[in-house]
């Protein structure tokens, strides 16, 4: 059986259902090409905001049995600096690219969008969920139903690129958040998110081993919260959702495509299998199709919806 993983994402052809989630290879146009070289199907920018943000001091990472604990605080170089990056990329790849943006409120979203608007970008992705934030934020904006309909609608009526809404695993009923984005507008989702905040603490030094005592968990830790939300949300939607959290195999993949995802992100895994992980996780679903008798990633099923 000749071998392919080609598909399409809202109306974009695609070699891989892999995509290089937020934040993960950074803000420079060479982390970009080297993920799509090593088998990603779509990449995605850092979330950027208005202006340039440090973050949080370090450590900002921390490894536990299962995944990774992180509050990077949306460090990035801000929108102006983050497009140029996305249009030198773009210079030298026809891999779409998902433009992702961060803010606390309705206008603020919409002067990125028109800085997006005049990029290269190939889709704008709203980060409505960054957990690394409560702080300075307070709760995310993913948790209001009223908020992401709002802030949706008011992009959707400027945007020229398919809207992508990013949502949290963090809240009481996110089914009814991602209708809320459909209804007004949305043309994908994006989920989930990283899962808490969560703690670590250094025994011996008596103190978090975080600098900002919590953090956002990833890893293969989360991936049955991210299927059960997953599969709860593609049961009562008919937009296609970007799935992620805690793919770290082909097998996981498969997880995600039955659970009802288009495509798969990958980000931790990372970390764990190099940035080869996509080529890898590539071959595992081949060989989870050959060993089926799946001829394309469509023959693959879904599960039933609820």
């Amino acid at each position: 059986m000749q071998k392919s993983l080609k598909t399409e994402f809202l109306g974009r052809p695609i070699t891989s259902p892999l995509v290089l989630s937020a934040g993960v290879m950074g803000m420079a146009f060479s982390g970009f090409n080297i993920s799509i070289e090593n088998g990603a199907g779509i990449v995605t920018s850092k979330s950027l905001t208005l202006e340039p943000r440090m973050g949080h001091k370090g450590p900002v990472v921390a490894e536990f049995e299962g995944g990774l604990l992180n509050c990077m605080g949306l460090c990035n170089p801000g929108i102006v600096d983050g497009l140029t990056e996305i249009d030198q990329f773009k210079k030298c790849s026809d891999i779409p690219i998902i433009a992702s943006v961060f803010a606390t409120n309705t206008i603020d979203f919409l002067k990125l969008t028109s800085h997006v608007n005049k990029s290269k970008a190939d889709f704008l992705e709203l980060n409505l969920s960054c957990p690394n934030v409560f702080d300075e934020f307070g709760i995310p904006l993913a948790a209001s139903l009223e908020e992401v309909h709002n802030i949706v609608k008011a992009v959707k009526q400027i945007s020229k690129f398919p809207v992508i809404a990013k949502l949290s695993p963090n809240v009481y009923d996110i089914v009814s958040i991602a209708k809320a984005a459909e209804s007004a507008g949305a043309d994908a989702l994006c989920m989930i998110n990283t899962v808490g905040p969560g703690m670590l603490i250094d025994t011996k030094m008596v103190k978090p081993v975080l600098f900002n005592k919590f953090g956002g968990l990833s890893g293969s830790c989360i991936k049955p919260i991210a299927l059960k939300l997953i599969y709860q949300t593609y049961s009562a939607v008919n937009i296609p959702i970007i799935g992620m959290g805690g793919v770290t195999y082909g097998e996981d993949a498969i997880e995600m495509l039955m659970a009802g995802a288009a495509v798969i992100g990958v980000g931790t895994a990372v970390h764990y299998r190099g940035i080869e992980v996509f080529n890898k996780i590539n071959e595992e679903i081949f060989e989870f199709m050959e060993e089926n008798g799946y001829k394309d990633l469509n023959n693959i099923p879904r599960l039933e919806k609820l």
